[in-house]
């Protein structure tokens, strides 16, 4: 990059940041205002939105990992506006991208957060073993599935197989809870099963996750450290059902002192971000962090005061998170009058159905006395979303795919997180939620 000088150089990033918040905030409302018109889900327009200005449409949104080349007309405008050499805009657009990729994970957390606060605490606990029997069939299915269909019908090696194969174990508990919570259907029992095996899935996710990259580096795969991370995340998720029930008093009791404005925001992200880093200094997600942070304060008497602070930052930055999904989706990979775009179509097209397939029957995959809509809870499985992206982006970045492969496993996580709203929507429709308030939801802010 041309030497800039330090003052030149502020106001290009600073000019950048301001043009890709407005863009993302504008593109996803003005979608979510049409499908809100429509009866879908909020969340479909901010992908459909991420998609239009990102990698696959305007290139106007384009995370630096896709490889993408910034508009061009983006690049000519900000360089005669800034009197910045064109070549030197991408960089700058590159190196302060991950800033904004931080207030979108805050976006996410929060979302978490919220989902948290809006559990049924007693409720999660008592669809614990249908959540962990969800999650087992959820993970087991389609990595099984997966593996053994990739390595047979397309002879692809072991380890590319079983990285694929992982990749469809996890469930996006963000835009899982997103969906449910805007359908009022979070509290419900097929909505706590929901989040609970979400919960473990990603917690099994990262196990496998851990096994493949061993694999795939050519290091020895120790037991010590898996059983390790099994047990840590054991212990935190039992720890943040313990602390609900003894922490909310003492944090009830600490805001009842504050008298300063912005007192329950201020303490609720300080639990936040110390729940957040506990588990990743366990080594596990610090989304996990998030979600156990709201159930902490879940039985705190200010819930209700928690959720409204919170609600406007789920409103402003989680919709950043779900466009960011959408600008990451490289949609050239599906041009069917591409040769090298064929196989990935076929292969994909088998990693959709065992993914939807794996997912779905999770609904089936536990025992109940009490009436429970099985389907609602496979298709709330289904999403893989970022979650997906993330596995995607360490598998390329490990050298663990081919381009066939890469493109089959994204077609893979743009399907089922396109179709498991839509379809939510359709088995939903015209059902009562039972337990929602009648307000805005976390969902309905993302």
């Amino acid at each position: 990059m041309p030497e800039l000088s330090p003052h030149t150089l502020d106001m290009a990033e600073t000019l950048i940041g301001v043009a890709r918040f407005v863009l993302i905030l504008v593109a996803a409302r003005m979608l979510a205002e049409v499908l809100v018109r429509l009866q879908l889900p909020t969340i479909l327009g901010e992908l459909v939105a991420g998609i239009i200005i990102g990698a696959s449409g305007l290139h106007l949104i384009v995370p630096p990992e896709t490889q993408v080349q910034l508009s061009d007309a983006l690049v000519n405008l900000v360089s005669s506006l800034m009197s910045v050499p064109p070549d030197a805009v991408p960089e700058i657009y590159n190196e302060s991208f991950p800033s904004l990729e931080s207030v979108a994970e805050l976006g996410l957390y929060a979302l978490l957060f919220m989902a948290g606060l809006e559990s049924e605490l007693e409720e999660l606990i008592a669809v614990g073993a249908q959540a962990f029997s969800v999650a087992v069939v959820g993970v087991v299915l389609p990595f099984a599935l997966g593996t053994w269909g990739l390595m047979t019908l397309f002879h692809v090696d072991a380890v590319p197989a079983i990285f694929a194969g992982a990749s469809m174990t996890a469930t996006s508990i963000g835009i899982t809870a997103s969906v449910f919570g805007e359908l009022g259907y979070l509290k419900t029992r097929e909505g706590q099963i929901v989040i609970g095996a979400a919960v473990l899935d990603d917690i099994l996710g990262i196990v496998i996750l851990a096994v493949v990259v061993a694999l795939g580096s050519g290091g020895a795969i120790e037991i010590g450290p898996i059983v390790k991370l099994v047990a840590a995340a054991a212990i935190f998720v039992v720890a943040a059902i313990g602390l609900s029930r003894t922490a909310a008093p003492a944090f009830d009791w600490l805001i009842d002192q504050l008298k300063a404005p912005g007192e329950v925001l201020v303490a609720s992200f300080v639990i936040l971000a110390l729940s957040c880093f506990a588990a990743t200094a366990l080594g596990l997600e610090a989304a996990l962090g998030a979600f156990a942070a709201g159930l902490i304060l879940s039985s705190s008497k200010h819930n209700k005061a928690i959720q409204a602070s919170v609600l406007p930052i789920v409103t402003l930055f989680a919709t950043i998170f779900f466009v960011l999904v959408g600008a990451g989706m490289d949609l050239s990979v599906i041009n069917p009058s591409d040769p090298t775009s064929r196989s990935a179509l076929v292969m994909a097209g088998f990693l959709v159905v065992v993914a939807i397939f794996g997912k779905v029957a999770a609904g089936w995959g536990f025992l109940s006395k009490q009436p429970t809509n099985r389907l609602v809870v496979g298709l709330g499985m289904m999403p893989r979303g970022e979650v997906g992206l993330i596995f995607l982006g360490l598998g390329t970045q490990a050298k663990l795919l081919n381009p066939s492969l890469e493109a089959a496993i994204l077609l893979m996580v743009i399907g089922t997180t396109f179709l498991a709203p839509l379809l939510l929507r359709l088995v939903i429709h015209g059902k009562d939620g039972g337990n929602d308030d009648p307000k805005p939801t976390a969902a309905e802010a993302a």
